[in-house]
C-alpha cells in the first residue's frame, strides 16, 4: 500500500475511533438531557467558541498555514521550524484576548443568537458561554499543533486527538453534572477538560517530528506574514459558512423546544461519512497537492485530485443512501432513551433526510477548497461560498414557515450542492486542467452499485419490521456493504477499488 492510501487509512481509522466516541457522547447527552431547553442553551453557548475555533484555528490559520509551511519544509526546514514557533507564540498572545472579549461580551451577543429563547433560558446560555469560552484558546493551540503535524505528514495524532475531547464531554455529562445544581454545567466543564486532553495528546508528537520551540515573537517570520495575508479571504469564507449555522440556530430558537438540538443530533449523523472519509481524503491530499503545484507538475496534480474525487464518490454516495434508508432505526437505536422522546426522533429523522441532499456536495467542497488552497488561491473559494450562503439564507427564510426545522436543514443541503458544484466548475475553468474528474462510465457503475445496495437495505428494513433496531441497523450495514462491494465487482469496479484504495502513489 502506497503512502497516500496508507495515510487515508490512518486518518480514517483514527477518526473512526473519535467518531465512535463522539456518537457515544451524543448518546449520553441524549439520555441525560434529551432534545430540550437546557441542551438547546448549551448548543448556543458552545456555538461562538466553536465558531471561533473553526474560524481562527482549525480553519483560517490551518488552511493558510499548511501550504506556506509545506513550502518551507521542502526548501529550508530550519526556517519552517522558526515559522511554526512564531505562529505558536503569536497564538499565546492572541487567544487570551479573544477569550476575555468573549466572556465580557456574552450578555450582548447571546440575545441576538438566541432571540427566540425566554429570558431565563438566555441567562442560562450566557452563564454557559462564560464557562465554555476559554475552550477557544485551548483548542486553538491544539489546532495549530495539528497543522504542523499534518504538514509533516504525521496524521495519526491529529486524527486521534479529538477522542480526548469526546471523553472530556462524556465525563462532564456522566460525572461532573452531579456536582452542579444545573447538570448542564458539568457538560460545559467537560468541554474544557476535553480541550486540554486534545492539546496534551499531540504535543509529544511535535518533538518526535523534529520540532523545536523558541520564545521569539518579533519580528514576525516572513512565512507567517504570508500565511496571515492569506488568512483574510479564508476568514471571510469561513465566516460566510458559519453564517449558515448561526441563521439556522437563530430561526430554530423560535420553533418548538428541541429544534436546535435536533439540528445538532442530525448533523452528527450526516457528517459522519464526511468526518471519516471526505475530510480524511482532503487532509491527506492537501500537502501532496501543495508539493505538486509548487513543482509545476500539473499532470500529477490533476491525477492526484482525480483519485481524491473517485475515493470520495466510492464512499459518500453509498453512505448517503444508507443513512436515508436506515436513518429512523439508527436514531431510535442511538438516541431514543429516557429524555429523548419519539417526537424528538421523528423531528430528527426529518432533519437528517433534508441534510443528506447536500452530502456529496459538501464532500466536493472539502476536496476542491483544498485544491484551491494548495495553489495559494484563498480568494476563489470565498466568492463561491458567499454565493452559497446567500442561497442558504434565502431558502432558510423561504422554507422555515412551511417546513419548520426541516426547511432549515433542506436549505443547508441545497447550499452544499451549490457550493460543491460551483467550486468544481470554477476550478476547471480557472486552471484549465484536464483529467481531474473521473469518466462518466465510472460514475454510472458506482450509481448502479449504490442502487442495488439500496434495494437490499430497503428490503431488510421493510420485510423484518418486527426485528429490533439493532438487528435492522446491523444487518442493513453488513448486507448493504456486502451487496455494494459485490455489485461493484460484478459491474467492473474491481480494478478501480484496488487501484484507488491500494495503488495510490505518494
Amino acid at each position: 500500500m502506497k503512502r497516500f492510501a496508507r495515510d487515508i487509512v490512518i486518518i480514517a481509522g483514527a477518526t473512526a475511533v473519535s467518531r465512535v466516541f463522539g456518537l457515544f457522547r451524543d448518546i449520553v447527552i441524549a439520555d441525560k438531557f434529551g432534545a430540550g431547553p437546557a441542551y438547546d442553551a448549551y448548543l448556543i453557548a458552545f456555538y461562538v467558541p466553536h465558531f471561533l475555533r473553526r474560524l481562527l484555528a482549525e480553519g483560517a490559520l490551518a488552511l493558510s498555514f499548511i501550504p506556506v509551511y509545506t513550502d518551507y519544509l521542502q526548501t529550508d526546514p530550519k526556517e519552517a521550524s522558526k515559522m511554526a514557533a512564531n505562529a505558536i507564540n503569536l497564538s499565546l498572545i492572541t487567544f487570551p484576548l479573544v477569550i476575555l472579549g468573549g466572556i465580557t461580551l456574552a450578555p450582548y451577543f447571546i440575545p441576538f443568537l438566541a432571540s427566540g429563547f425566554s429570558p431565563s433560558q438566555q441567562e442560562l446560555t450566557v452563564e454557559l458561554t462564560r464557562v465554555i469560552f476559554p475552550f477557544i484558546g485551548i483548542i486553538g493551540l491544539a489546532a495549530l499543533v495539528m497543522g504542523i503535524l499534518k504538514s509533516k505528514k504525521s496524521f495519526f495524532a491529529p486524527a486521534f486527538a479529538p477522542v480526548f475531547f469526546n471523553v472530556g464531554v462524556i465525563l462532564g455529562a456522566l460525572l461532573l453534572g452531579r456536582l452542579f445544581s444545573r447538570p448542564i454545567f458539568g457538560l460545559a466543564v467537560g468541554v474544557l477538560i476535553g480541550g486540554f486532553g486534545q492539546l496534551a495528546f499531540q504535543v509529544p508528537y511535535l518533538k518526535r517530528n523534529g520540532f523545536s520551540w523558541k520564545p521569539v515573537l518579533f519580528p514576525l517570520h516572513p512565512g507567517l506574514k504570508r500565511s496571515l495575508r492569506m488568512m483574510t479571504p479564508v476568514i471571510i469564507g469561513l465566516v460566510a459558512m458559519q453564517v449558515n449555522v448561526m441563521v439556522d440556530n437563530k430561526l430554530a430558537s423560535h420553533l418548538v423546544a428541541g429544534s436546535v438540538s435536533s439540528l445538532q443530533y442530525a448533523t452528527r449523523l450526516y457528517q459522519l461519512p464526511l468526518g471519516l472519509f471526505a475530510i480524511a481524503i482532503s487532509t491527506a491530499i492537501l500537502p501532496r497537492l501543495s508539493e505538486r503545484w509548487s513543482t509545476g507538475d500539473d499532470e500529477e496534480f490533476a491525477e492526484m485530485l482525480n483519485r481524491g474525487v473517485k475515493i470520495s464518490l466510492l464512499i459518500v454516495l453509498p453512505a448517503t443512501l444508507g443513512l436515508f434508508v436506515l436513518g429512523k432505526p439508527i436514531i431510535e437505536l442511538l438516541f431514543e432513551h429516557r429524555n429523548f422522546l419519539p417526537s424528538d426522533t421523528a423531528r430528527t429523522v426529518h432533519v437528517l433526510d433534508m441534510y443528506l441532499v447536500g452530502l456529496v456536495g459538501y464532500s466536493f467542497v472539502t476536496l476542491f477548497s483544498r485544491a484551491f488552497y494548495s495553489m495559494k488561491d484563498t480568494v476563489t473559494p470565498v466568492f463561491v461560498s458567499l454565493f452559497a450562503v446567500a442561497v442558504n439564507v434565502a431558502l432558510d427564510l423561504l422554507l422555515v414557515g412551511p417546513m419548520e426545522v426541516g426547511g432549515l436543514a433542506l436549505a443547508t443541503g441545497v447550499s452544499g450542492v451549490v457550493n460543491g458544484g460551483l467550486l468544481l466548475i470554477v476550478f476547471g475553468a480557472k486552471t484549465g486542467l484536464k483529467g481531474f474528474l473521473p469518466e462518466g462510465r465510472f460514475l454510472l457503475k458506482v450509481l448502479a452499485s449504490v442502487l442495488i445496495m439500496g434495494f437490499v437495505v430497503i428490503a431488510i428494513r421493510e420485510f423484518i419490521p418486527t426485528a429490533s433496531d439493532l438487528a435492522i441497523v446491523a444487518s442493513g450495514v453488513i448486507l448493504g456493504a456486502g451487496s455494494y462491494l459485490g455489485a461493484g465487482f460484478l459491474l467492473g469496479l474491481k480494478e478501480t477499488f484496488a487501484e484507488e484504495l491500494l495503488q495510490v502513489g505518494d
